[in-house]
């Protein structure tokens, strides 16, 4: 399964921005990962295969929101209210397993990334 994701950008503080990631083939848990320079990979939303449930880290709580078109294999991040810190490295996963789970170790599948910058 190849993962292809889009919509990062630069981005001023309390903007907004739409990630999309459009997978190859149907995929079971997708999510979303992110990496600030220095820093280790971290969760940041996952969604199971029918949509529901969902899970969010406590950094995003509130302000974004996952979603998936199942019609085109490809999930979503709304981003709003954005701060300088969530600056980074913005990766979209894929399991083939059912499971909402936060450890990036446990995603087969893997997006090259798009660039999320934050400006103060």
């Amino acid at each position: 399964v190849q993962l292809q994701a889009s919509g990062g950008g630069l981005v001023q503080v309390g903007g907004s921005l739409r990630l999309s990631c459009a997978a190859s083939a149907r995929t079971s848990t997708m999510g979303w990962f992110r990496q600030a320079p220095g820093k280790e990979r971290e969760s940041v939303a996952t969604i199971s295969s029918g949509g529901s449930p969902t899970y969010y880290a406590d950094s995003g709580k509130g302000r974004f929101t996952i979603s998936r078109d199942n019609t085109k294999n490809t999930v979503y991040l709304q981003m709003n209210s954005l701060k300088p810190e969530d600056t980074a490295v913005y990766y979209c996963a894929a399991s083939r397993y059912n499971r909402l789970v936060p450890q990036p170790s446990l995603y087969e599948y893997w997006g090259q990334g798009t660039l999320v910058t934050v400006s103060s």
